[in-house]
């Protein structure tokens, strides 16, 4: 008799993401003819880089001659690619083997699959708020009793608090645990973690050997050069973390998908041999992953230096544009703010005591505008909305003059 995986039933109510969608629609349906700005999910917006399209047409031009033609790649990524990647460490002083990067076709399935490689039994500590998919997956994985809905969390996971009083950069855990997700620049509060701050979970996750999964997909949104762009920079932080990243948001690869994930051979965890997680990951993506599109990394190689890191960064700079005129028009309406400096996200915190999904309502309803209820990436996002600056810079613009009009 088959069975299904009821773990799936221990999620909270729907996922963020359909829920904002479906709340747009029906007003939408409700109100024809209304045009509403969207400065909610982080989905790009501006054409990818011309750098990028022509090497991808170049590698597609390979692909249509019979000669050079290629079909499945390796499943770590094509060497050209993690030999690239390794050069574009070295500019933050990190140095690595390129058998260290595996290309994956975006964060986001990587942020959630990596838990297949550690035990069920392992306690897991969340930034929160946190992007969903981290804990979404780990209660799919079986690691939750259950929702607390009187405390608006998950039984048996350990959740740092990022608030106003810590400015948004949690602690380190007061008990011990064995898996920590960190996310800096972070989505959804925009706060980035100095070095300081990194090395003291680098420092926990040695002393009680657990594991650091950092997400740095924003990474290349970090103007201020004091502030690290990878874990890797702080010493000692190969023995204890492995690190995920992508296209995505520097180079406009949302569609286009593609990504890495790096898991250093020095990584060890409180009951494993040195390279063994390294092999492990290797395993796991030659038995469930085909690898990355052949085009896109193409597209990939060419975003890492040359003129097409120059256009990737001058994509990052029109968006940080974008976050300048949302986060100034918010403060202009009494709204206190956060990130959006070192971040695309801006963290607003709510006026009138009103929750997420009421001022959620309000900007929907009144202003026309939508964004992201703060309660959806955990119970310390209450009180806060997610402001995207992925837009075209005339919708940013015009949604901020409604704001301002209407509030």
């Amino acid at each position: 008799m088959a069975t299904i995986n009821n773990n799936f039933s221990k999620l909270s109510a729907g996922y963020l993401f359909p829920e904002i969608a479906r709340r747009t629609n029906k007003y939408l349906n409700e109100n024809k003819g209304v045009e509403l700005m969207k400065l909610g999910i982080g989905n790009t917006t501006e054409s990818l880089p011309l750098s990028l399209v022509d090497a991808m047409k170049a590698k597609l031009d390979l692909l249509s001659n019979r000669d050079t033609y290629l079909g499945y790649g390796d499943e770590q990524g094509d060497t050209t690619l993690r030999e690239g990647l390794v050069k574009y460490y070295s500019r933050y002083g990190v140095k690595f083997d390129s058998t260290e990067f595996f290309i994956s076709d975006g964060a986001k399935a990587d942020a959630a699959n990596i838990q297949e490689l550690f035990g069920r039994e392992n306690i897991i500590a969340f930034q929160d708020p946190a992007y969903p998919v981290y804990v979404d997956s780990n209660v799919v994985g079986g690691r939750t009793s259950g929702f607390d809905d009187e405390k608006g969390c998950y039984n048996n996971f350990v959740y740092l608090s990022c608030n106003e009083e810590n400015g948004f950069i949690p602690d380190v855990p007061d008990t011990k645990v064995d898996l920590i997700y960190l996310c800096s620049p972070n989505n959804p509060t925009g706060a980035v973690m100095n070095h300081d701050q990194l090395k003291k979970f680098v420092d926990y996750a040695r002393k009680n050997k657990a594991i650091i999964l950092f997400d740095g997909a924003y990474s290349e949104y970090v103007k201020d050069d004091d502030l690290p762009r990878s874990i890797f920079e702080v010493e000692g932080a190969k023995e204890c973390a492995i690190e995920i990243n992508s296209f995505s948001k520097n180079a406009g690869f949302t569609g286009v998908r593609l990504g890495w994930t790096i898991v250093p051979k020095d990584l060890v965890s409180e009951d494993s041999e040195v390279g063994q997680i390294n092999s492990m990951w290797n395993r796991r993506q030659c038995t469930f992953f085909n690898g990355a599109s052949n085009i896109a990394q193409a597209g990939g190689l060419a975003a890492l230096s040359g003129q097409g890191y120059e256009d990737c960064r001058a994509l990052v700079n029109y968006y940080m544009g974008n976050a300048k005129i949302i986060k100034k028009g918010l403060e202009s309406v009494g709204l206190t703010c956060f990130g959006g400096d070192n971040s695309p996200y801006i963290w607003a915190k709510t006026p009138n005591n009103m929750t997420s999904w009421e001022f959620f309502d309000f900007l929907l309803k009144v202003c026309h505008v939508v964004v992201t209820p703060g309660s959806g990436f955990g119970p310390s996002g209450e009180s806060f909305i997610r402001v995207s600056s992925y837009g075209h810079r005339e919708n940013v613009e015009k949604a901020i003059a409604s704001i301002k009009e209407n509030m």
